[in-house]
């Protein structure tokens, strides 16, 4: 039997898993993410934890595959080296590293190309030979796989989906420095960014305006319940989302488009709405594409990671 580990690292967990190379998951667990003193403990309390979970199973490193890890950021596959902003990691040799630290071949990618990895090969996408997932969280994240080979481009940044510009007309800048990304209005934050918008350019009631918490969530469940003004600023982040939507499929023409992320658990009343503005953008070849919920929520990325070791 051989075994793979996964390593999913975010700004605040690192989820891991252990699976056998059929792609069982056996096991999966957390750690926090020390990101003091730069990230630089990150890779001991991975490696130590996988060398832990190796002695208490009794499995020898001859019987296991390597670790697969995620990153929140760029991975240079030239040198070995990651780039995480929230982890305070520039050209950080994570790959040598964890390699010195447990004896193990080591593959790292970018996190949300291991999540679209993931999802190709045991979630929504598995039976496709090509997709394009994104990911509808704080930010926008994405990741394209073609003929079953994720796109992680020359330096490192293929499948940034959230920085395709949908407004040139916008004024706030983006956290990547531009202006009018994708990011900006089809992400959690911009969901609610619209509603505030949508709400101060109107004086119709709307059940938002006594809403204890504005969230994205609060906004859709308004939107579904029949809410006007709910419903227009549904429409608006829809509107937004499909236009990055048909950009990339105009480009990459998958055969399935999957929404993951926790805007995504809205389900299919978000599937439906923006399926409608998705063809009005596309390219009359893509506009047949299927849009659909991705299935492996928060393990994508472990999946995606022992996919990668294959």
């Amino acid at each position: 039997m051989k075994y793979g580990y996964a390593v999913d690292i975010g700004g605040t967990t690192v989820k891991m898993g252990l699976f056998e190379s059929s792609g069982k998951l056996i096991d999966k667990w957390s750690l926090a993410t020390d990101i003091t003193r730069g990230g630089e403990n990150i890779p001991a309390d991975i490696g130590n934890s996988i060398l832990a979970d190796m002695s208490n199973r009794g499995i020898a490193r001859e019987d296991v595959m390597g670790a697969g890890v995620g990153l929140p950021g760029q991975a240079h596959q030239e040198d070995g080296t990651a780039d995480a902003v929230n982890l305070g990691w520039h050209r950080f040799p994570m790959i040598e590293r964890l390699q010195r630290l447990t004896g193990l071949r080591i593959v790292t990618d970018n996190d949300a190309n291991m999540a679209a990895k993931g999802e190709y090969w045991m979630g929504s996408g598995k039976g496709f030979s090509s997709l394009v997932l994104v990911t509808l969280g704080t930010g926008v994240g994405g990741g394209i796989v073609v003929d079953g080979r994720c796109m992680s481009g020359a330096h490192g940044a293929g499948g940034e989906i959230g920085h395709i510009p949908v407004n040139p007309s916008e004024t706030r800048q983006c956290g990547c420095g531009g202006h009018g990304c994708l990011e900006q209005y089809a992400s959690a934050t911009g969901n609610v960014a619209i509603a505030r918008e949508v709400l101060s350019e109107s004086r119709e009631p709307s059940v938002l305006r006594e809403a204890e918490k504005l969230d994205s969530k609060v906004c859709w469940d308004a939107a579904i319940a029949g809410d006007m003004l709910a419903i227009e600023i549904a429409d608006r982040f829809s509107d937004y989302l499909a236009r990055g939507l048909a950009a990339v499929a105009n480009t990459v023409d998958p055969e399935v488009i999957l929404l993951g992320g926790g805007v995504s658990h809205t389900g299919e009343p978000l599937i439906r709405r923006v399926t409608e503005f998705y063809v009005k953008y596309a390219f009359p070849a893509c506009r047949g594409t299927p849009i659909r919920r991705a299935a492996l929520g928060n393990d994508a990325g472990i999946y995606g990671c022992m996919f990668s070791l294959l």
